[in-house]
């Protein structure tokens, strides 16, 4: 279970607090007006951030004193965070050991995870021959090899149309399936939280609220929800 415990993240004069309860193996969506902090959440989250007050918790260990690396998290961004220079067999194999000491056995795990992901036979390919979806696929199969027990997505399929999205969206949730983590993504796209999650955490107003039952949710939105959303 991932619990946000009276948290208080302050950054020059923005504040955000959260309050929130995830549990294990759960899909939540992160959604609300640019600038209200999403990012910021999973940013404290993954450890980039250290909170004013309050402490995250992870089957009730306290994650404060862990470096980002020491976390049990893996955290994907909207560039993907690919190393143009390097292959992309290397850019996984920095999943499991940032020094690239990879034995056989290793090898043989990066080839696994390119076959779940549909990018077999390219491991020797440079980021920059790869389409956007398959860039998404690479740091998916990245964070897979990490085998943290959280993923937080920031947004990464944000630049996709809306079919490679679903299919990535799609993927996402079949590993989470498969590997039991806790996923929470950010959104701006309500069908995508609609289509991925059972509960969402609104961000809005300094506050990032307990996770709601999505459809619940957007049936009837608070103020500060329907004010992002429009008419």
């Amino acid at each position: 279970m991932l619990h946000l415990d009276r948290l208080l993240i302050r950054q020059g004069d923005f504040t955000l607090r959260a309050d929130a309860t995830a549990c294990a193996g759960e899909r939540i969506a992160v959604i609300g007006p640019s600038g209200g902090g999403k990012s910021t959440l999973l940013m404290a989250i993954a450890g980039f951030l250290a909170p004013a007050e309050g402490r995250i918790l992870w089957q009730g260990r306290d994650l404060g004193p862990l470096g980002p690396g020491e976390r049990p998290v893996s955290l994907l961004f909207q560039d993907q965070n690919l190393f143009p220079h390097l292959t992309l067999r290397e850019n996984l194999g920095l999943g499991i050991s940032p020094a690239l000491r990879l034995a056989a056995g290793d090898r043989a795990r990066i080839a696994e995870a390119l076959e779940r992901v549909g990018l077999m036979g390219l491991g020797e390919a440079k980021p920059g021959r790869l389409s956007g979806g398959q860039q998404g696929r690479a740091a998916l199969a990245r964070a897979l090899l990490r085998a943290r027990p959280i993923l937080l997505l920031d947004e990464p399929f944000a630049a996709l149309g809306p079919a490679l999205k679903a299919e990535m969206l799609a993927l996402v949730s079949e590993i989470a399936a498969e590997t039991g983590a806790t996923v929470l993504m950010v959104t701006h796209d309500p069908e995508d939280a609609r289509r991925f999650a059972h509960r969402t955490i609104l961000v809005a107003d300094g506050r990032a609220e307990a996770p709601q039952p999505t459809a619940a949710l957007f049936a009837d939105p608070p103020p500060a929800l329907r004010a992002y959303l429009g008419p």
